[in-house]
């Protein structure tokens, strides 16, 4: 999409963007839920999350559209998309079992910067000195969150930025994909391709016998509750920024990422009393106003190329 100036609803679309950022960490909130409580194994948590996503969306989907939902031009790419938001997934699902809702979030955005260094190495996007800079201060703010997490966690600590890389990746072939799909098509393959990768990597994790692989079924009722809840969260909540991004430019939506911060103190204070300390607040903020520089800038950029 283009920043043009036509956008039918650009107030509507900042509405729904603002929504599915406050409701997305309820998604982590559960999954630190089914860990903590529900002695559930990340791994098949994620499962789990993109399983039931499609036994949610699919129906919907082949009542509106048919099988036409699952004709990609590019399936393998679409498929690779969803292995990697399934890997990207787990990691963030492994790393909220044992940290903090809010710092696994502040060291997960660090993947704005990363998405820009790939555009800037693999696309050969434009990238100044100033993008740079803001780039290395983001990255020291999360090396603040990090250093005391990494004491208290050691290396699982470092989980975050390997999901963050990996979400970057996922991003990066959006953009590589381009319009050859449309984004209902490209969200049901990517979540075929999740569901498959994390079937293959729970039988390959639990024959090891590595307990974030453990296989399982839920515990509860209130445990298949959460784990179906998950499922349409995931899916729907994603349609909403789908639905979003066709109102309003990313250049202006992009800043409201940030609320999910937000959003995530408060489910890991009420939920499991974490709450971040001064440090990581110092942490947060300087990732956060790198971030928003960053977006500044393409702003900047793009308002410079249409009037060259």
């Amino acid at each position: 999409m283009s920043d043009k100036t036509d956008w039918h609803n650009p107030l509507q679309g900042m509405a729904l963007m603002i929504g599915a950022m406050i409701v997305l960490p309820a998604m982590d909130a559960i999954a630190k839920y089914m860990a903590t409580f529900e002695g559930m194994s990340p791994g098949q948590v994620t499962f789990y999350r993109f399983f039931f996503q499609l036994v949610c969306t699919l129906p919907i989907l082949f009542v509106m559209f048919g099988w036409n939902a699952l004709r990609a031009k590019r399936p393998w790419m679409n498929l690779l998309r969803g292995a990697l938001h399934g890997a990207a997934s787990l990691l963030f699902f492994i790393a909220v079992k044992y940290m903090p809702l809010a710092d696994v979030f502040a060291i997960y955005f660090v993947e704005p910067f990363m998405l820009a260094a790939l555009s800037a190495f693999f696309l050969g996007d434009k990238v100044g000195w100033r993008r740079w800079t803001a780039i290395v201060v983001g990255f020291g703010g999360a090396m603040i969150v990090i250093q005391p997490s990494y004491e208290v966690f050691g290396l699982k600590a470092l989980l975050p930025v390997l999901c963050a890389f990996l979400f970057s990746l996922y991003l990066f072939l959006n953009r590589a994909i381009g319009n050859a799909d449309s984004p209902l098509t490209m969200q049901t393959m990517a979540g075929i391709g999740g569901t498959l990768f994390m079937s293959v990597a729970l039988i390959v994790g639990n024959g090891l016998g590595v307990s974030d692989f453990e296989v399982s079924l839920p515990a509860s009722l209130l445990g298949l509750v959460l784990l179906l809840i998950l499922g349409s969260l995931s899916g729907y909540v994603h349609m909403i920024v789908v639905r979003a991004f066709r109102m309003a430019p990313l250049s202006l939506l992009a800043p409201f990422q940030y609320f999910e911060i937000i959003s995530a103190t408060v489910l890991g204070y009420a939920l499991f009393g974490d709450f971040p300390n001064f440090s990581k607040w110092v942490g947060i903020m300087i990732i956060v106003a790198s971030g928003l520089f960053i977006i500044w800038r393409e702003r900047v950029q793009a308002r410079a190329a249409k009037q060259a």
